[in-house]
This record gives C-alpha cells, structure tokens and sequence, in this order.
C-alpha cells in the first residue's frame, strides 16, 4: 500500500487521531472551507470541481487501503471530508452556514436515514464514500431550503 493512499485516506493524517476522527475530519474541513473561501472566493464550478476530486481520490485510496485496514476502518476519514464539501455546495461560506451544514451533515452521517446506510455496503471505496456523500447531499438539501427562504 503506498503512503500516498495512507495520507489521503487518513486526510493528512487525522484518521489516526482515533475514536472521533470523522468528526475532526469534518471541522478540519469547515476550517479550510471558511479560509478557502474567505481568502481565495472560489467560484462555484471551482468549488464543485474541487468537492468532485476529493470524492473521486477519495474512493481510489479507499479502496487501496481497505484490503490492508478492512472495510471503512476508522482511519479512513476522507470520506467526511467529501461529505462535508458536499454538504456546504452552493451556499455561503458564512461561520452561520458552515456551523449548521457541520451538525446535518454529522447527524445523517451517524444516523444514515433514507437508505444512506444502504449505500456503505457496495464494494471498495465506493461504498466507504458514497454514504458520506448522500449524507452530504441531505445536508445541503435542508441547508439550500434555508438558504432560500433566508432562514438564517
């Protein structure tokens, strides 16, 4: 297994952080989304461009590391990472937002309704990302429908 797929399963390393590693995953995250976007202002296509590469690296080390760690081991958090992108997409990269897309996106990521818990038994990485990702796509469903009707 290369130290490349351990480094980008892991997302730098904070998969050995341990119990609670998805959750410092996902605000490692919120943290880069809020400066990325308050230092950079990426346009929306760079964004999901960006969220889409995550997600795709995301399955191919997945799937390198899972025959040496198992299925969706604990360490491999990129998939909050993608998830997490997935859930703040199209919205403003306000603390307001990012705080609220943290707790959907945490909680359809645990709770996995709608047959999102479905998705994680498809073989290699792309079941240890897609459930992340629907989660994700929850998330910015509920958050767009606030985003609309300028609920927060």
């Amino acid at each position: 297994m290369s130290q490349l797929h351990k480094l980008i399963a892991t997302s730098l390393g904070i998969g050995y952080v341990g119990k609670g590693g998805g959750t410092v995953a996902a605000v490692f995250t919120c943290i880069c989304w809020y400066f990325w976007h308050e230092h950079f202002v990426p346009g929306q296509w760079l964004t999901l461009g960006v969220t889409l590469v995550i997600t795709i690296i995301g399955i191919i080390s997945s799937d390198a590391v899972e025959p040496f760690w198992g299925k969706d081991d604990k360490k491999v958090v990129i998939d909050e990472v993608a998830g997490m992108c997935v859930s703040l997409l199209f919205l403003p990269a306000s603390i307001a937002y990012i705080a609220a897309g943290l707790v959907l996106f945490r909680f359809f990521d645990i709770v996995k309704p709608l047959y999102i818990s479905k998705a994680e038994k498809l073989p290699g990485g792309l079941g240890v990302m897609l459930d992340d990702v629907l989660a994700g796509i929850c998330a910015n469903i509920l958050l767009q429908i606030v985003f609309r009707f300028n609920l927060l």
